[in-house]
C-alpha cells in the first residue's frame, strides 16, 4: 500500500494549486485524476487563452449560501499573489475586458506552471486513476483505486463540479461529502445560457446571432440583503433563448419561474425621447427604433408587442409610446429553464460550506477531510473569479494540511 501525508482527488485548478502548495511544505503528496488529459477546463477557457483571475476579485463577487465564508481565503490569496507566479513563470498576459487576465499566448501555459509548480515539491502522479471509495483508516484514511490501495493522513477532494460533463464531470466531491455526513446546498447550473418556452420565442428565433450591451436584472435588490442582481453586459440571441455575458452572469441568480428585466437602451429613456420628439419626428415607428436598435431587432420587437411597423410616430398616443418604452427599457420575460449543465460554465451550491473551515478550508465534523474549488458552495461571477476561487482555495488547503 502507497502511503501519503496527503492525497488530493481532482488534479483541476484547485487541486493541482493545493498539491504543489502542500509538496512545496515538505509533505509526501499524491494527486489523483480519473481523467486522461489534464485540466481539461483550464485548456478550454477564455477561449484557449485561459482568463486566469480578475484584478477586481473580492467577496462581493462571489455567490454562496454562506457569503462570509470565501473572504477569509480570498484575503489570504489574492489576484496579486497569482500575477505574481505567473510572471515568475516568465507567462505574458493582458487584461481585457472589466479586469479580465488572459494568457497572451495559450492556456496551456498555466497548465504547465502548474506542473512544474508541482513538480518542485515532487508530486506524485496517479492519472488516470478512478478512486472508488475513501474510507477512514487508523492513520487517516484508505482509497481504494483501480491503480490500487492508497493511504493518507488527509485528503482534499478538489473533484469540481457538475458543469460540463463531456470534460469528465461528475458528482464525486458530492457523494464524498454525503458518505461523511456533511450537508449539501442543491446545486444547479450556473454561467449559463436561459431558454424560454419554444411558443414565446418563436417571434425572436430569427434574431439569434444579434449581440448589444444591455442592462439585465433579476430579483429584488432592495433591502439589507438583496436576493437579486444586476449587469450591465453584451446579451445575444439564440434560436432557443437568450445568452451572452449578460446573460451568463445574471443565470446564477435567476431562480426558475421569476423573471429576468432587460434594458435593451440602457442610456436612453425611450418613452421620454419619443413622446419629445412627436412634433418633429415624421418617420414611422420602425424606421425610428432602428436608429438605436438592430433593425432585425426593432422590427421583431414592435410585432411581438403588437405595434405596427409602419405607424408614423406622430400619430401615435402617449400612452402607446409609453407602452413601447417599457417594452424596450424594462422588457420583461420569465424563462423556462437553461442549456444545463452541458453548456454551463460553473455549478453553484455545492458542499455546504456552515460545515467547514473558512481558515482551512476542512470539514469540521471529520478531521483530515477537505474540500476546494468548484466543489463547494462558492461561485464567482463571469470573468475569471472562479479561477481565483480555485487558487486561493488550494492554497488555503494546502496550507493547512
Amino acid at each position: 500500500m502507497a502511503k501519503f501525508d496527503v492525497a488530493v482527488i481532482g488534479a483541476g485548478a484547485a487541486g493541482m494549486m493545493c498539491a504543489a502548495t502542500a509538496a512545496q511544505r515538505g509533505l509526501r503528496v499524491v494527486l489523483i485524476d480519473h481523467a486522461t488529459k489534464l485540466a481539461e477546463k483550464i485548456r478550454i477557457s477564455g477561449g484557449g487563452r485561459c482568463n486566469f483571475t480578475n484584478v477586481n476579485a473580492g467577496p462581493a463577487n462571489f455567490l454562496s449560501e454562506n457569503p462570509h465564508f470565501c473572504k477569509s481565503a480570498l484575503s489570504r490569496y489574492t489576484p496579486a499573489d497569482f500575477v505574481a507566479l505567473v510572471k515568475r513563470h516568465r507567462i505574458g498576459y493582458h487584461e481585457k475586458h472589466k479586469g479580465q487576465l488572459f494568457c497572451t499566448e495559450s492556456a496551456e501555459q498555466i497548465i504547465e506552471m502548474l506542473k512544474d509548480e508541482c513538480a518542485g515539491g515532487d508530486v506524485h502522479w496517479r492519472m488516470p486513476c478512478k478512486v472508488e471509495r475513501v474510507e477512514r483508516g487508523e492513520q487517516g484514511f484508505v482509497l481504494q483505486t483501480d491503480s490500487g490501495e492508497i493511504e493518507a493522513t488527509s485528503v482534499v477532494i478538489a473533484a469540481g463540479g457538475l458543469s460540463i460533463p463531456k470534460i469528465g464531470a461528475t458528482d464525486f466531491g458530492y457523494r464524498i461529502a454525503q458518505q461523511f455526513g456533511l450537508r449539501m446546498v442543491e446545486p444547479r447550473p450556473a454561467l449559463v445560457p436561459l431558454t424560454f418556452d419554444p411558443q414565446q420565442w418563436a417571434p425572436f428565433v430569427e434574431m439569434a446571432g444579434i449581440a448589444l450591451e444591455v442592462n439585465v436584472e433579476t430579483g429584488s435588490l432592495k433591502g439589507r440583503n438583496p436576493t437579486g442582481a444586476r449587469f450591465r453586459e453584451d446579451l445575444l440571441f439564440t434560436h432557443r433563448g437568450l445568452s451572452g455575458p449578460a446573460i451568463l452572469q445574471i443565470s446564477s441568480y435567476w431562480l426558475p419561474g421569476t423573471p429576468i428585466v432587460i434594458n435593451l437602451l440602457p442610456e436612453l429613456d425611450l418613452a421620454a425621447t419619443l413622446i419629445e420628439g412627436k412634433g418633429t419626428i415624421k418617420k414611422q415607428l420602425g424606421n425610428v427604433l432602428s436608429q438605436w436598435l438592430p433593425t432585425r431587432l426593432a422590427e421583431g420587437l414592435l410585432l411581438a408587442h403588437g405595434f405596427a411597423l409602419d405607424a408614423r410616430l406622430a400619430d401615435m398616443p402617449d400612452a402607446q409610446l409609453r407602452k413601447l418604452g417599457a417594452v424596450i427599457n424594462q422588457w420583461t420575460l420569465t424563462p423556462n429553464g437553461s442549456e444545463g449543465y452541458k453548456k454551463a460554465e460553473v455549478t453553484r451550491g455545492g458542499i455546504d460550506t456552515r460545515e467547514l473551515s473558512q481558515q482551512t478550508m476542512m470539514a469540521t465534523k471529520v478531521p483530515g477531510l477537505y474540500f476546494i474549488g468548484e466543489a463547494v458552495d462558492v461561485t464567482g461571477w463571469l470573468g475569471g473569479y472562479n479561477f481565483q476561487w480555485a487558487w486561493a482555495s488550494g492554497v488555503a488547503a494546502g496550507q493547512a494540511v
